[in-house]
C-alpha cells in the first residue's frame, strides 16, 4: 500500500511539473511605463514609453514606442534625440526575437551606413532574457555596445519589469523599468 502511495504521489508530481512547464510565460499586451517606480538613467531622457509585446511558440516580437522631452536649452551641445540609439538604448521600433534559441542579425541604418545588430532571447523559469550586440568601426577604432534584459511578470501578469544592463564605450548602466499592462 505504501508503495502504491509512493508511486501515485510520484507520478502527480512529475505530471504537475510537466504541465507548469508546457506553457511559457506570455509577455504579449500593450504596455506603458510607470516612471515613478522605473529608475532610468539620467541620460534616458524619457518622458514616455509604451512596449507592444506579440509572442507565439517561435518568436517575441516587441515594438517600442518613446516621447522624449525637447532638446535641453545648450542644443549646441546635446547629442540628437535617438540618433545611434537603436532599439537597446531607447530607440523606437520593431524587434523579432527567435524563441527558438537562434540569434537574429538585422541590419539597421547606422552613421556610418548599414549596421549589423545581433539579437537573441531565451525563456528560462519565467522569465525572458533579451540581448542585442552591435559593433562598427569608429575614428577611435572598433567599438561595441551591448544591452541585456531581464523581463519578469508580477503574479497577476499586470506587471512588466525590465532590467536592462547596458555597456559601450561611454561606460556602463543599468535601468529599472516598471511597465504596467493597458
Amino acid at each position: 500500500m505504501k508503495k502504491l502511495f509512493f508511486l501515485t504521489a510520484i507520478f502527480a508530481a512529475l505530471t504537475m511539473s510537466a504541465f507548469a512547464q508546457a506553457k511559457p510565460t506570455d509577455f504579449s499586451g500593450t504596455w506603458t511605463l510607470d516612471l515613478a517606480k522605473s529608475q532610468l538613467g539620467e541620460r534616458a531622457r524619457v518622458e514616455a514609453m509604451t512596449l507592444t509585446v506579440a509572442q507565439t511558440a517561435k518568436d517575441l516580437t516587441v515594438s517600442t514606442e518613446t516621447k522624449r522631452p525637447g532638446p535641453p536649452a545648450d542644443a549646441a551641445q546635446a547629442a540628437t534625440p535617438g540618433r545611434g540609439m537603436g532599439r537597446g538604448g531607447f530607440g523606437d521600433g520593431s524587434v523579432v526575437y527567435s524563441l527558438e534559441g537562434k540569434e537574429t542579425i538585422v541590419e539597421i541604418d547606422g552613421p556610418n551606413g548599414k549596421l549589423p545588430v545581433k539579437y537573441k532571447a531565451t525563456l528560462e523559469a519565467g522569465k525572458a532574457n533579451l540581448s542585442s550586440s552591435r559593433s562598427f568601426t569608429g575614428p577611435m577604432g572598433e567599438i561595441t555596445a551591448t544591452t541585456k534584459e531581464g523581463w519578469s511578470l508580477s503574479p497577476d501578469g499586470k506587471t512588466l519589469t525590465v532590467v536592462r544592463e547596458q555597456s559601450s564605450p561611454r561606460g556602463a548602466s543599468t535601468s529599472t523599468m516598471v511597465f504596467v499592462k493597458k
